[in-house]
């Protein structure tokens, strides 16, 4: 809705300030209750004016008929909320879900703005309503309907009217379809009016699903008539067997078709629907939810510089849906522990939030970034990043930052939760507007060659530890690592970095976006990816470090990267880079992956040139 009141609606209306709360709650899909208005007011007193009595004196609620609508005082549910801060309904499968809608006093702005879907099997939306004036209330009805011809409607009240004073009433919306398949927006517009100057204009908004096979129009009905005075009453009786059992079969059809088409249509689907109730019930037995996995990354192609076999290795991409499944019922946690305090970054579809999650027995919460998707992110979206946030889930490395839960519910995007303990994005950290710095006190300043190779140190060894599992990470870039004031560096998975860094990744028109400038040669030519191309990356990496994160071959075109590799031109030596540093650059973009060190060499180079930066300081 983006609307409640011609008035507009002051922000401080929504603090924990005052005795009592108005509250509108939509619950007509029964999978989502929404609350479409919330307001704390103020007391009523002799003489009160203002935007938020008009809800004072009405509290309407919808309802379907799988769901049992209730209606609280303002002191109860003031209550409630306050000591609960959730909503909880059951949902038709019978799990107990708890929804944020209002937390201390805030709106939450989607559930406000979303459009609920009427399945095709529901055809009438019932309303509930009660008037507290003391004295009828004038009314007025519109139905705007997108598609006519492919949806009519009726409601079983007048359009416009007085609504009655005493006790609840219901009425109801019937919705008839076309004989045609069809996606049809409607809104229903309430106007409610106290005086003449004071009217509030409440707007529902609905998506009806039409199928032709399910049509919304009422079934004539079956009357059964004697062809003649000498019908006898058992053919009357058999006649009716017949029609009945012609009907049963019928249903059990369209089960069947459903059933199929419906089993046809999960295969292509996010395999983790099955997971995401889940999350919602908060009588869950869990704690942090981390258990033991295996993870990210993809098979080598050609063998690695050493003996192990490509087979050995796995991707995140062809792990089976079962495994996947499995992993997110092991971490889920409950979404009404968890809480949004602000955004630290934000793409076009992705958003990584600073908050809050208090796990179960826990005294205090702690605080989390949460990765979450926007809500018109696409279904392959919020595949890709339950897909890719699951990456390193189940290993512990001081240099790895994993995942510590996930919460999926239905409608609403899945949260990844990952420990905050001031670790930042690095590319963040270490550019032009970020706080590069050694201590939480001071000026930004460069990083000394001694900082750096620390750093390089750290990153490699969280490498080396992937590597001894058989994985291989592919993605390595100081957009994908994290670091605090301290310099201490750990790895992250790459859940994200497109949307967040749109400029490090290109398309070469096979509708997959890569880190061309990151990537190996032979990645970029045969899509191979092994311990060896990781070794290159890191040497991109090490770059990053000492330029303070510029762009790597920003003259370069995307579409020429692979030429220009092969005719033998690599990444300048930064300015100030020494000779031995860069030459462990150098040695990660040979030619040939057989010529490249492994990570565990790199570790050996990097800590002896270490040693001799420490002898002189």
């Amino acid at each position: 809705m983006d609307s409640l009141s011609s008035a507009p609606f002051p922000l401080s209306l929504c603090k924990i300030s005052s005795a009592s709360l108005h509250v509108i709650i939509d619950t007509t899909d029964p999978s989502l209750p929404r609350i479409v208005y919330a307001n704390r007011a103020p007391t009523a007193r002799a003489g009160s004016r203002g935007f938020p009595l008009n809800f004072r004196t009405i509290y309407l609620l919808f309802f379907s008929p799988h769901l049992c609508a209730f209606i609280f005082n303002s002191e109860s549910l003031y209550r409630v909320l306050l000591e609960t801060i959730n909503y909880c309904h059951t949902v038709p499968s019978g799990l107990q879900a708890e929804l944020f809608y209002v937390r201390e006093g805030v709106i939450n702005e989607y559930a406000i703005k979303f459009v609920v879907p009427v399945p095709a099997q529901v055809h009438k939306l019932h309303f509930t309503w009660e008037n507290l004036a003391g004295r009828p209330l004038p009314y007025t009805m519109v139905v705007d309907i997108s598609n006519p011809s492919a949806l009519s409607s009726s409601l079983n009240i007048s359009q416009a009217g007085e609504i009655p004073v005493g006790g609840l009433q219901t009425w109801a919306l019937a919705l008839h379809c076309g004989p045609y398949d069809a996606e049809v927006d409607l809104s229903l517009r309430i106007s409610v009016a106290q005086n003449r100057r004071n009217t509030t204009t409440l707007e529902v908004r609905r998506k009806k699903i039409c199928l032709k096979d399910k049509s919304g129009y009422p079934a004539p009905e079956e009357v059964l008539v004697a062809a003649s005075g000498s019908t006898s009453g058992g053919q009357i009786f058999y006649a009716a067997i017949g029609c009945a059992c012609a009907f049963i079969a019928a249903i059990f059809v369209l089960v069947g078709a459903y059933y199929v088409r419906d089993k046809k249509a999960r295969r292509h689907r996010d395999p983790l629907q099955e997971s995401r109730g889940l999350s919602s019930a908060c009588s869950v037995e869990r704690g942090t939810g981390i258990g033991p996995a295996q993870t990210f990354l993809s098979p080598e192609t050609p063998p690695p510089p050493s003996s192990v076999s490509a087979s050995s290795y796995r991707r995140l991409d062809d792990r089976p849906s079962r495994e996947l499944h499995e992993r997110i019922q092991e971490i889920t946690v409950q979404r009404c522990r968890v809480r949004l305090l602000s955004i630290e970054l934000e793409g076009t579809f992705g958003r990584v939030y600073r908050g809050s999650y208090h796990e179960e027995g826990a005294t205090a919460p702690r605080d989390v970034l949460v990765k979450t998707a926007a809500e018109h992110a696409s279904q392959s979206q919020v595949a890709m990043l339950l897909r890719e946030g699951l990456a390193l889930y189940g290993l512990s490395h001081p240099a790895l930052l994993t995942v510590l839960g996930v919460s999926i519910e239905d409608r609403s995007a899945p949260f990844l939760l990952y420990p905050r303990t001031g670790y930042r994005n690095m590319k963040k950290f270490l550019g032009p507007t970020g706080r590069c710095k050694v201590s939480s006190e001071g000026p930004p300043r460069a990083l000394t060659t001694q900082e750096v190779v620390e750093m390089a140190l750290q990153a490699a060894k969280g490498v080396q530890y992937l590597h001894r599992k058989r994985l291989v990470h592919r993605d390595l870039a100081a957009r994908n690592c994290v670091v605090d004031d301290d310099l201490r560096v750990q790895i992250t998975d790459n859940a994200l970095a497109r949307d967040l860094f749109p400029q490090d990744y290109h398309c070469l028109g096979d509708n997959e976006n890569r880190p061309i400038k990151w990537m190996a040669i032979e990645s970029l030519l045969t899509k191979s990816f092994t311990t060896a191309s990781d070794v290159w990356a890191f040497g991109v990496l090490l770059w990053e470090l000492t330029t303070r994160a510029q762009q790597p071959y920003l003259e370069v075109d995307p579409f020429d990267m692979a030429a220009y590799l092969r005719d033998g031109y690599r990444l300048a030596q930064p300015i100030n880079c020494p000779d031995e540093l860069f030459a462990v650059m150098a040695y990660c973009w040979a030619m040939s992956s057989d010529e490249r060190p492994t990570v565990s060499q790199l570790i050996v180079c990097l800590q002896e040139f270490h040693t001799q930066l420490t002898r002189y300081v």
